[in-house]
């Protein structure tokens, strides 16, 4: 890899999906090289904290690209979890973020990043083209695409899923906006979309090969208006920061 990549994974109470994922991504990445991994615990609580710090010491002798864990003292939402995972990470010159659940594979994930070359921000897309396969329980199928085409109406912005837990941001691009971010939980993504696009960073969408994981933390009803209210507030804040530019 010709750039170094700094390869956050946001945890939640991770302590037993992110074992049976961890050590495959770790492989994947010493193998690709110029990657560094960060496991940010996201407030978890004590117990679920020191299972994740044992996990990652655990494997920090065999894969050096692990680094150690980062446990934040509360619970401060996803995207609060991936943005201080990116401020720790000054060498880099892309950042990226995984889902700690593991429907991303270690493969699929090596695939994107290698793909990370000139100014464009990569999103991994499930969309079943191009031979990819995607396995997903058919109501959160749903709800995606409403979410999907909600966020495209509001926001005016194409884009086919915004919420795919792997992306590859240009640290440069990144910096030009962090200071606007505000949305730390689930919709955190739209507002760091539509913020690339309006400082003229292009995003490419990845369709990768996905499969759902039992586990999540996310309450389909809840979460669902949570981040519609977000996207209502992202349009608000984004109108009037373009036309302060």
């Amino acid at each position: 890899m010709p750039n170094q990549i700094s390869l956050i994974v946001p945890c939640f109470r991770e302590s037993l999906r992110l074992p049976r994922y961890l050590p495959d991504l770790c492989r994947a990445m010493q193998t690709l090289g110029g990657v560094k991994i960060l496991v940010v615990d996201d407030g978890s609580g004590e117990r679920e904290s020191t299972a994740t710090r044992n996990l990652v010491e655990s494997l920090r002798n065999e894969y050096p690209c692990l680094q150690s864990l980062l446990m934040l003292p509360a619970n401060v939402g996803k995207g609060a979890a991936i943005y201080a995972g990116w401020a720790k990470s000054r060498e880099a010159d892309w950042l990226a973020f995984v889902d700690a659940d593991g429907a991303c594979s270690a493969a699929e994930v090596a695939r994107l990043l290698t793909m990370s070359h000139g100014n464009s921000a990569l999103f991994a897309s499930r969309v079943k083209m191009l031979g990819r396969r995607v396995d997903r329980l058919f109501k959160r199928h749903l709800l995606g695409r409403v979410y999907a085409t909600l966020v495209s109406q509001i926001l005016r912005v194409p884009v086919y899923d915004s919420q795919c837990g792997l992306k590859v941001v240009p640290r440069a691009a990144f910096e030009k906006i962090s200071s606007r971010l505000q949305v730390t939980g689930f919709a955190f993504d739209v507002e760091l979309m539509v913020a690339l696009l309006d400082t003229g960073c292009q995003i490419q969408e990845v369709p990768i090969d996905w499969h759902e994981v039992m586990g999540g933390k996310v309450n389909l009803i809840r979460d669902s208006w949570r981040m519609a209210w977000d996207v209502l507030k992202i349009r608000s804040r984004r109108f009037c920061w373009k036309t302060s530019l």
